[in-house]
């Protein structure tokens, strides 16, 4: 494979290694979050995939839980719960950001 190649990187392998890094290392508060992004970021192949891969999984479950507050005639309250589920997941996840951001720089630069 050609450095070319390996260049552009995969938001959605990038996406499935932070979900899947992140639940084995849920023990390491900080260090686990950091390495999934790390990990994942390098995976994504630059900075600004990494925090696509970082950012995805966070809008998905707000999207999920404003479709169940739809579903039930609640459209309202389910768009008020997923915009403060979305802020609290990347609260939480900052160190999940800060480990893509550090994975996707050296992976641009090591290319």
């Amino acid at each position: 494979m050609s450095a070319r190649a390996r260049q552009g990187g995969s938001i959605g392998s990038a996406t499935l290694w932070m979900v899947v890094l992140s639940v084995l290392l849920f023990w390491l508060p900080m260090l686990g979050p950091l390495i999934a992004g790390f990990v994942g970021g390098r995976r994504a192949g630059g900075v600004g995939n990494a925090l696509g891969a970082a950012v995805i999984p966070a809008v998905i479950v707000s999207a999920l839980i404003f479709l169940v507050g739809a579903i039930f005639d609640l459209p309202i309250i389910g768009g008020l719960v997923g915009a403060g589920v979305l802020v609290v997941i990347l609260v939480q996840s900052l160190p999940l950001l800060i480990g893509a951001i550090g994975g996707g720089w050296t992976a641009r630069r090591a290319v």
